[in-house]
């Protein structure tokens, strides 16, 4: 039954460069992802002073778009392929600009003071900066073909 998983020191590869602090500190030290969680902080905040009927019509969205920021970003940092990983960084973008619009639907409606909606909207520019720099460091996968025609030569 068990047959499948019997040890063959064959298959093991002792020379292994898998380092787990080290591909923790590639993700969760990087300055994206530490501006994602200064997003996430700020939303957390804002949603929280939302009065309930505005907190169960923008907070559950609001906090979505900041958790992507930060999840998405460190499933990209694992991937090799180039297509793939601008799929998720469209994603991520999506979810910052969408953050943001809502910055300006809560200034509309007046729930908040200007300075609060403002400290968020620099942290998602910042966040746009330095996606931009990560995004640039992304090696081109000549062999990328999803079947959909996106970033593809």
């Amino acid at each position: 039954m068990w047959d499948d998983f019997d040890n063959n020191e064959d298959d093991w590869d002792e020379e292994d460069d898998f380092d787990p602090k080290k591909e923790y500190d590639k993700i969760y030290q990087h300055p994206l992802m530490k501006k994602a969680k200064d997003i996430l902080g700020l939303t957390r905040a804002l949603v929280g002073s939302l009065d309930e009927a505005r907190k169960e019509l923008y907070g559950g969205i609001m906090m979505e778009d900041c958790m992507i920021l930060s999840a998405k970003f460190a499933g990209a940092q694992g991937i090799k392929a180039f297509g793939l990983k601008m799929e998720i960084a469209v994603v991520m973008k999506v979810h910052a600009k969408n953050l943001a619009s809502m910055t300006y639907q809560l200034e509309i409606e007046g729930t908040h003071a200007q300075e609060h909606l403002e400290l968020l909207r620099v942290a998602i520019e910042d966040y746009r900066k330095l996606f931009l720099i990560w995004i640039s460091g992304f090696e081109k996968d000549e062999n990328y073909d999803d079947g959909w025609g996106i970033f593809t030569d």
